[in-house]
């Protein structure tokens, strides 16, 4: 009999995982896991490559044979048979500054660089700290370098906007020892509000007129008729933008308040903008504004055209910041009361953070929108980008041209639109806390 006998091995060591098949790694699974991971993918991914290909065959010619220099459709036409280009270049100044002195230009220009300095420590955290006095000093200088005029007018607004912090900052500490100290700062940041814009009204002209006649510094003015084009969409969808954000944080907040009045006046207010088309406002903007000021009262349409683009974005943005608010679970609202945390403070420390960052999806995309439906503002007579067009093709030399016009408007509203969406999403992956 045999005895058999049995090796026995032990490994002494980890075996290396073998690598995947060629076909599950590099261009080739990637090609198999997004565009052909099934029969249905396949065909729908066949589908949509034949359109693009047609699509392409059918566009790049219309680029590729185009003409950059000629006077006259007639004269692109004779040259080639592509895109005529020649009227963005020979009108390119007009789409910028629409009908803005050409001696002047230089003033949006720096308008436009200084708003990258005064958005920069708002957009980023690597910005010092300090150049927020300067983003707050920039809607008035802004306004000073386009619109011109002597300097005291902006600085007498400034002086508005001093009165007003002056009396909510100091005001409370007299006003709670007669009443409850809540209470008392909403009847000064009332009385606040009240005084800047009795001095809007009665003071600011005052001011200017007796400064200019002492110390007269200022610039050309240009009236609001002659601005136009892309510098018209950036000052409304700009000013709308920076402005609706902080009055819809206070709407939303006056909305979920525990005070009668203040959620009586925010809901109803919100609601009643929210329930009127953007056309209306302007038309209000436009006419009847007006009669509410008083008397001999001269206030710019563009102004005008911002206070309601900024109202009707305000509703909007409020109630996505609400959204937010209500997505935060009841326990951070009872973390902020254990740690003995006021309301303010706990709206500003804890609750407010997490509830913008939670609804940046919805904000920018309140602003994409707010900064398209700027386009709007051609049914009053105002010349953005669009309503130029009509001027441009009524000339005989561009009468029939189309396409290379609103191809051009929709590429600077895109660049513009695209870079708020990325910058989005550069913020949501900067403020991600959470494991995936």
């Amino acid at each position: 009999m045999v005895q058999e006998h049995t090796a026995r091995f032990v490994a002494d060591k980890q075996i290396p995982a073998s690598p995947p098949p060629g076909r599950e790694t590099g261009v080739i699974g990637w090609l198999r896991l997004n565009l052909f991971s099934g029969i249905a993918n396949s065909i729908v991914t066949i589908l949509a490559l034949a359109f693009i290909a047609y699509v392409f065959w059918a566009i790049v010619p219309w680029f590729w044979n185009s003409v950059w220099s000629a006077g006259s459709l007639q004269e692109c036409r004779e040259i080639d048979s592509g895109a005529c280009f020649a009227v963005i270049r020979e009108r390119f100044q007009q789409f910028v500054f629409g009908f803005y002195p050409a001696e002047e230009r230089w003033r949006p220009l720096l308008a436009f660089i200084l708003l990258g300095l005064a958005v920069w420590p708002a957009l980023f955290s690597s910005a010092p700290r300090k150049l927020l006095i300067f983003s707050a000093l920039y809607p008035l200088v802004a306004y000073w370098l386009i619109w011109g005029g002597e300097i005291w007018g902006p600085v007498g607004v400034l002086v508005g906007f001093a009165i007003g912090y002056a009396i909510v900052r100091y005001l409370p500490v007299p006003l709670s020892n007669v009443m409850d100290e809540g209470l008392a700062f909403l009847a000064s940041v009332g009385i606040g509000m009240l005084a800047a814009v009795l001095w809007f009204l009665f003071g600011v002209v005052p001011f200017d007129d007796a400064l200019s006649a002492i110390i007269p510094i200022g610039l050309e003015p240009v009236e609001s008729a002659k601005i136009g084009g892309f510098l018209l969409s950036l000052i409304l969808g700009v000013s709308g933008i920076a402005a609706s954000l902080p009055i819809g944080i206070c709407l939303a907040l006056g909305r979920r308040s525990n005070l009668l009045i203040i959620r009586a006046v925010c809901t109803g207010f919100i609601e009643f903008i929210r329930g009127v088309p953007l056309i209306t406002l302007l038309f209000v903007a436009s006419v009847l504004l007006a009669y509410f000021l008083p008397p001999g009262t001269e206030f710019d349409l563009i102004l005008r055209v911002v206070i309601m683009v900024t109202a009707f974005a305000s509703a909007y943005m409020a109630e996505v910041i609400r959204g937010g608010l209500a997505a935060l679970p009841r326990g951070q609202y009872e973390a902020a009361d254990a740690l003995g945390l006021d309301y303010w403070k706990s709206m500003r420390l804890i609750i407010m953070p997490q509830a913008l960052k939670i609804s940046i999806p919805g904000i920018v995309n309140t602003f994409i929108g707010l900064f398209k439906d700027t386009t709007l503002v051609i049914v009053i007579g105002l010349l953005d980008p669009v309503g130029l067009l009509g001027p441009i093709r009524a000339d005989q030399n561009w009468n029939g041209i189309v396409w290379e016009l609103y191809g051009f408007i929709a590429l600077f509203f895109f660049i513009f639109c695209f870079g708020m969406s990325r910058y989005s999403m550069y913020l949501e992956r900067k403020l991600q806390t959470g494991h995936r």
